[in-house]
């Protein structure tokens, strides 16, 4: 009977992990475990602390070293390769068998599971809230949580970087930078380094990357932003933040420029960004507009028996 419950058990959460798929699918939403490396890439660690034995709250375990492909969002099993080490650590939970401990990375508020990714598993399908775990701690300068979305931690994380690399943290505590999209402050730091390596040449002597920081926060990204915020952007472009348009700025440049005839000014790149990238919303606005009604006709005309 023990056996049959541990196969009822395995089948049971595959399709969990199954429905979660499809649910997730029509969600547009991701269903998979955080990559350890996929963060590690992201960031420095400012340093390690080994935490030792300790009580993991089980939902706050969200990614894994190696196999974050073979378990869910919610570490349901999802792969058949699974089944043999997740029936066993069921069987001995049958059995009251005492499992080792579990070794976990944690970085913030969340861990990712160095080894003992089956138990995890299983831990989490019987309701178990808390899971004996020893943890080596790696330090950033900003929180990160469970509650948020893979894409919203990673871009926790490579501002955990930026903050690193810049120390705007410390010097411009007041200052907002966030772009939407992945990847952007790889970006700004190089603005940043170019700006340093100018200073150097100018001045023949070593520029901090903290003072250039600094002095391009104040220079260069507020008068952009402070122009934006007059002409009120965000108010028309809702889903975009400040940073976005800095970087769409700089990436525009030198056409912004050619087409104010004259030197480059915040204000003129603030109008800039309204006339262009309000002219390609308004497209692509036309364009899903055509497609529908191209579908309600195909659709139309199917229905009543003709050609397509």
């Amino acid at each position: 009977m023990a056996e049959d419950q541990v196969r009822a058990d395995y089948e049971r959460a595959r399709r969990k992990a199954f429905l979660n798929d499809i649910r997730s699918f029509f969600r547009r939403e991701p269903n998979t475990l955080i990559s350890y490396a996929d963060v590690r890439d992201r960031v420095t660690m400012e340093g390690e602390s080994y935490r030792g034995m300790q009580e993991v709250p089980v939902d706050k375990i969200v990614g894994s070293v190696d196999r974050f492909r073979d378990f869910d969002r919610r570490f349901l099993p999802k792969r058949r390769n699974t089944a043999g080490r997740w029936k066993s650590i069921d069987r001995a939970y049958y059995q009251d068998v005492i499992l080792p401990p579990i070794q976990l990375y944690k970085m913030g508020d969340i861990y990712f599971v160095k080894d003992g990714n089956h138990r995890v598993s299983v831990a989490r399908e019987r309701g178990v809230a808390f899971i004996d775990a020893e943890v080596i701690e790696g330090h950033i300068r900003i929180p990160i949580d469970s509650s948020m979305s893979p894409k919203r931690l990673l871009q926790q994380v490579e501002y955990a970087e930026f903050l690193r690399k810049t120390d705007l943290d410390r010097t411009r505590p007041m200052h907002d930078i966030r772009p939407t999209a992945l990847g952007r402050y790889d970006e700004i730091v190089t603005h940043i380094e170019g700006r340093r390596r100018l200073e150097e040449q100018r001045t023949s002597g070593e520029v901090t990357m903290s003072a250039s920081a600094a002095d391009w926060y104040d220079n260069v990204y507020l008068p952009i932003v402070l122009a934006a915020r007059e002409q009120k952007l965000l108010r028309d472009f809702p889903d975009r933040t400040e940073a976005d348009v800095y970087l769409w700025v700089m990436a525009n440049r030198l056409q912004i420029q050619m087409a104010a005839g004259s030197r480059f000014s915040p204000e003129a790149s603030a109008r800039a960004y309204r006339e262009v990238e309000g002219e390609e919303r308004r497209l692509k606005r036309v364009g899903l507009r055509a497609l529908n009604a191209t579908r309600d006709l195909a659709g139309g005309m199917l229905h009543r028996g003709r050609p397509g």
